[in-house]
């Protein structure tokens, strides 16, 4: 009886020989597929940093509200 490795390998070789002239075409679209990732990735942590940098010494202009002010509750 096969066991799982050697049913793995005997896939691999069934699908590397039926699949054979759609390989080149599947390892570009991999590999575009990745160079994408890779660059939204990179936008992503550049978009994050700036904010990351600008909340540490950010000052809010703003006004203090007293509990008594009755502009306050509306």
């Amino acid at each position: 009886m096969f066991g799982m490795s050697e049913l793995a390998l005997i896939l691999l070789v069934v699908v590397v020989v039926l699949g054979i002239r759609k390989l080149p075409e599947l390892t570009r679209s991999a590999g575009k597929a990745a160079r994408i990732l890779k660059s939204e990735s990179k936008a992503l942590k550049e978009q994050d940093a700036p904010e990351a940098r600008d909340s540490s010494g950010r000052v809010v202009q703003g006004k203090i509200v007293e509990r008594d002010d009755p502009s306050a509750r509306a």
